[in-house]
């Protein structure tokens, strides 16, 4: 994974400069997390980790078109179940602890053991 994931990094990054600040900080953070876990990956395996985060960002910009168009923030994508059995047990376990973080009724979020609670 190298120049093209680079690139792909940086825009996802640069999508999340849209988010409210809670979310952006919660989301820069998964994705460093996963692109560092994804890092020495074997080819078929990074391969197939940057499509799905080009499917991603393209839902992204997507979503990102339809707010501009209506108004109303939209963020995330649904996943099919077909998408989900295609994830390992540990990926579904971070997926859980995204949206338990996300939906967070208090609005607090905490990204990491070490960080402080961001508002």
């Amino acid at each position: 994974m190298a120049g093209g994931a680079r690139r792909l990094y940086r825009r996802i990054l640069q999508l999340h400069r849209a988010l409210p600040p809670a979310l952006r900080h919660l989301g820069d953070r998964y994705v460093k997390e996963e692109f560092r876990r994804h890092k020495a990956a074997g080819p078929a395996e990074a391969q197939r980790f940057l499509r799905e985060w080009e499917a991603t960002l393209i839902q992204q910009q997507i979503n990102e078109d339809k707010q501009n168009v209506r108004e109303k923030a939209v963020y995330g994508i649904q996943l099919t179940e077909e998408k989900l059995n295609d994830f390992r047990d540990e990926q579904i376990g971070q997926l859980k602890e995204l949206m338990d973080e996300a939906t967070k009724p208090n609005k607090k979020i905490t990204i990491s053991k070490d960080s402080e609670y961001k508002t």
